[in-house]
């Protein structure tokens, strides 16, 4: 769907640029003013690097981890969606799980940024939840229907740098949902982290 495409190029999807953004103290409250700062741009400068026409599959795979790496807390949002089966999955599979979650991110959704259709991602406000969270709520505005709501979670232990930790698509957490198909995979499997990994693994290539 066309405002999914839109999604992961902002953020997916995901998400997707350091923020210039003033200095602050490292105890400081998440400023909401910064938050929005930081999800506008991340659409600006996400739609500057993956849209461009002339560039290869590769190189926009490439262009896409940068963004995702520099702008997701992909460690922490991989370790929650696995949930309790983090803990018995011995060292090799976290690291090829880690790997993995990365890559299908990158698979799956890469291929949409060429059929970008130029959607306007409107910032409408954002609330501090604790002295590290803040939600900025936002429209994806497309001509001729409603606008679709997005909210992003984004955490800043200095109101300095900012990464995404969730993102809610018509009041559906992204996470959530991986973490629910995951969890199942694994449930319907005795448990066994390595019947998660094969189904990425197949998933990837």
């Amino acid at each position: 769907m066309m405002f999914i495409r839109r999604f992961f190029l902002i953020g997916s999807l995901g998400l997707i640029m350091a923020m210039a953004v003033q200095p602050s103290s490292s105890r400081a409250e998440v400023s909401e003013d910064k938050a929005k700062a930081f999800i506008s741009g991340l659409a600006d400068q996400a739609i500057e690097a993956l849209t461009m026409p002339n560039i290869s599959q590769v190189e926009r795979e490439n262009r896409f981890r940068i963004l995702l790496n520099e702008n997701f807390a992909i460690k922490t949002i991989a370790r929650w969606v696995i949930g309790r089966h983090w803990k018995k999955a011995t060292e090799s599979e976290k690291a090829e799980y880690l790997k993995l979650f990365e890559e299908l991110l990158t698979v799956t959704y890469v291929n949409k940024f060429s059929e970008y259709a130029g959607q306007n991602l409107d910032v409408v406000k954002s609330l501090v939840s604790s002295t590290k969270d803040a939600v900025v709520f936002s429209e994806i505005v497309r001509e001729g229907t409603q606008p679709v709501h997005v909210d992003w979670q984004v955490r800043s232990r200095d109101n300095v740098t900012f990464k995404i930790v969730d993102v809610k698509v018509e009041g559906v957490s992204m996470g959530q949902t991986q973490k629910s198909e995951f969890s199942s995979v694994i449930r319907q499997n005795n448990g066994k982290v390595e019947a998660l990994l094969a189904v990425l693994r197949k998933r990837v290539s």
